[in-house]
């Protein structure tokens, strides 16, 4: 079946138009036809960033469904295989009803122009609108006011993670831009939930919402503070929560966390019953693979993060920097990411880099154009042309640490084979 839907996925994206204009005009007439379910989804939780979104979702969802509360959620992009995008009832969509899903909605789009991404959500959108649910949280693909999921007409809640410069190409050249791009999500919006941000990012959204009400922001309406090495403290409405840290790594992890339990709170003020004292285990228990997940490995530690741009390599760094190591990285990366910056930001953390093109992406850097980039940088660089003969390299080498990044289709690639 999975086999299936592979072949179908391809088709789909061979639907692309010809010029990618950042549109909802396409998705439109797709759900229209589709009888429009995105009028006929459950209380919506809309979350748009540039990094943190997926990780604030996991760990809203399981702060959500350890309540008692049914939850689907729609993710990009997946690690392994397409079905991690569309949870049902807390449960990862079956092979056959996803493959008869968009099968259907392929069929009704009758081969007119559509990104893969626009179809994919219309599939999603029939999906979660067939079986009732008691929330539904989406997180955007791309941007945020024209991205296909703010095509719904009403959210309970919007979250703005961390915003940084990424994307350049469809959101504009400039954090003003990207940021206003962003909060395209919070028109319709009942509640809005600002998560940690840069000044001059919070000063663009202090502006972009000045006349919104019921808007949280960060240290203003809620933070958090280092406790211990095991708990942090919560704070929301002048009230303290103790909540023990995420297994999740990295110090961001906490800013994300801390947004979920907030966005918890801002629900709960809505009149849905949220246990305070159930906190703890939400968060702790969360998992979001991929994301600085360690691993031991033949005697080796291998690190997975799908870092790709210029903020989650600064945080990369961070940790590496904290951890105190510094390790060889198998290293792959999209051409429309900025390459130079993001090596240059951790050259100072790692040993070696080893180049990689990522397998099946005809988008991806070639290891000559990643070797060019390190050798401006200094950075030690050698080249493979495959993931088997990368991971004979891992395999000889004596060095502890292996740092797989740049790409969350790398890390996912590479993921199953030490797993």
């Amino acid at each position: 079946m999975n086999s299936k839907i592979d072949r179908l996925l391809i088709q789909l994206m061979n639907l692309h138009p010809k010029y990618i204009d950042l549109s909802l005009k396409r998705l439109e007439v797709l759900l229209k036809k589709l009888e429009n379910p995105h009028y006929n989804l459950p209380k919506t939780v809309h979350i748009a960033g540039t990094n943190g979104k997926g990780s604030t979702l996991s760990y809203l969802r399981n702060i959500l469904t350890l309540n008692g509360y049914s939850c689907h959620a729609y993710i990009s992009p997946h690690l392994n295989k397409f079905n991690e995008r569309i949870i049902i009832n807390n449960c990862e969509i079956s092979s056959k009803k996803l493959y008869d899903t968009l099968k259907y909605v392929k069929k009704i789009n009758n081969g007119n122009p559509i990104t893969f991404f626009e179809i994919t959500t219309a599939a999603a959108f029939v999906l979660f609108a067939k079986k009732k649910a008691d929330f539904l949280i989406l997180e955007t693909g791309l941007g945020g006011r024209l991205d296909a999921t703010n095509i719904i007409p009403n959210k309970l809640l919007s979250i703005i993670t961390n915003i940084s410069m990424d994307h350049e190409e469809f959101l504009g050249k400039t954090i003003k831009k990207i940021t206003k791009e962003k909060l395209g999500i919070t028109k319709y919006s009942k509640k809005i939930l600002i998560s940690k941000q840069s000044s001059d990012v919070e000063t663009i959204i202090k502006l972009n919402l000045k006349n919104k009400k019921n808007v949280y922001y960060y240290d203003k309406d809620y933070n958090f503070k280092n406790k211990s090495k095991s708990k942090f403290i919560f704070k929301f409405n002048n009230k303290n929560y103790l909540i023990k840290k995420p297994q999740l790594l990295g110090d961001h992890q906490l800013e994300n966390a801390t947004s979920a339990l907030a966005g918890a709170m801002i629900i709960k003020s809505l009149g849905f019953k949220i246990k305070c004292n159930l906190f703890n285990a939400s968060i702790y228990k969360t998992k979001w693979p991929g994301r600085l997940e360690m691993i031991n490995y033949k005697n080796k530690i291998i690190i997975f993060d799908g870092s790709h741009n210029i903020s989650g390599s600064e945080k990369l760094n961070i940790f590496l920097k904290q951890k105190k190591i510094k390790p060889i990285v198998l290293f792959g990366m999209l051409n429309n990411k900025k390459m130079f910056d993001f090596l240059k930001t951790i050259k100072d953390s790692v040993e070696k880099i080893i180049a990689i093109k990522i397998p099946n992406e005809k988008n991806s850097f070639t290891p000559s154009e990643i070797e060019k980039n390190c050798k401006k940088l200094f950075i030690s660089c050698q080249k493979k042309t495959s993931i088997i003969e990368a991971k004979k390299f891992i395999s000889k080498t004596k060095t502890k640490y292996i740092l797989i990044t740049g790409s969350l289709y790398l890390v996912g690639k590479l993921r199953k084979k030490y797993l």
